[in-house]
């Protein structure tokens, strides 16, 4: 009978203590064969029709992880061009409340329309800082610079009760953390860190009404019919949030489907316990070492102050952290055990 590891071990076998999936995550061997795959294709001058069907078969596995209809969401490649997306969409002197120091995707857009009031709070104080007349609320589900967990279901009420639209994105928790994006106008995320695929994919969940956006990067794929919408202005959008697609990068999305399958196939709630018993446990170890994180309960991304300066000589060592804002920053993953926590102790205590 396979079990959770022995799923997991069958698709990966990194050469070093990888702890860096914040950054990015690890190829499973099934998107490897299928990158190779897509590849072979292409070089072969052979039909190209499966890896648009790769395309719709990740943004329905995305639906799935996301709990919404799969017309709901938009298939593109990245947060930033989404945000823009969003940000073009608000009238000129709308506030925009966000996270002191969010991932620069989530917020620089709506800075740099330059007609966008910007109000940047504490993440602890996001959701009190909602007020009459703010228009929309940006904010990673997690931090990341330090794993923080923003505290939504206060966020949401508070948005609700001034009337504010919510923008989440989800690209440090879609993998490990359940996401509810029926919850929220819109909700984004990119494909290559916690959900394990290739650099190139993003999506974007809008709502049912596509919250007012309007689709004004649409090319050729936000066509109803894609295939009749190659030449001159795209006469009819597509009726769902396709409208909002990107021209795919046909190889991620190839690989992206495949790394989507396993993600399914383990359980979020699974890679979820998985995650966090790793992260706690390298807490627990951090405090014998007189070390104390930054405080992020429930997130499986540890942040440690005054460390990060160590992260060249873990490099040489084969654990593969990050220095982020000071920090040394360590991400817990499906494909992570104890050794690999009890291996990053015992080098930092030396």
């Amino acid at each position: 009978m396979e079990t959770f590891e022995s799923r997991v071990r069958a698709e990966f076998a990194p050469k070093n203590t990888y702890l860096n999936t914040a950054s990015s995550g690890l190829l499973p061997a099934r998107t490897v064969a299928a990158l190779h795959e897509a590849v072979r294709l292409r070089a072969e001058g052979r039909p190209l029709d499966s890896l648009f069907a790769d395309v719709e078969a990740a943004r329905a596995a995305f639906a799935r992880l996301a709990g919404v209809p799969v017309g709901r969401v938009a298939a593109g490649s990245s947060v930033v061009a989404y945000t823009g997306l969003v940000a073009a969409s608000l009238p000129a002197g709308s506030e925009v409340l966000t996270a002191e120091d969010d991932f620069t995707s989530v917020v620089n857009p709506f800075y740099a329309r330059g007609d966008l009031k910007v109000r940047a709070v504490p993440l602890e104080r996001l959701a009190e800082s909602v007020r009459h007349g703010t228009a929309l609320v940006a904010v990673s589900s997690a931090q990341s610079a330090d794993g923080r967990i923003a505290d939504l279901p206060a966020l949401r009420e508070a948005a609700r009760a001034h009337g504010a639209r919510t923008y989440l994105d989800v690209s440090q928790s879609a993998g490990w953390l359940p996401i509810e994006a029926d919850k929220y106008d819109y909700t984004v995320s990119v494909g290559y860190k916690w959900l394990l695929g290739p650099h190139g994919v993003g999506f974007l969940v809008v709502p049912e009404d596509f919250g007012a956006l309007t689709p004004i990067l649409a090319g050729w794929v936000a066509g109803e019919n894609p295939w009749d919408s190659c030449y001159g202005p795209v006469t009819e959008l597509a009726h769902s949030a396709r409208r909002f697609d990107l021209p795919p990068a046909l190889f991620s999305y190839a690989g992206m489907r495949s790394s989507l399958e396993l993600i399914e196939e383990l359980g979020v709630d699974a890679v979820h316990a998985h995650d966090l018993a790793l992260a706690d446990r390298f807490r627990s170890g951090l405090a014998g070492l007189g070390r104390e994180p930054v405080p992020a309960p429930g997130s499986a991304i540890v942040s440690v102050p005054g460390l990060g300066h160590r992260q060249p000589e873990l490099d040489s060592a084969g654990l593969g952290v990050s220095n982020r804002a000071g920090n040394l920053r360590a991400s817990f993953h499906l494909y992570n055990t104890t050794a690999d926590v009890d291996r990053l102790l015992e080098v930092l205590s030396g």
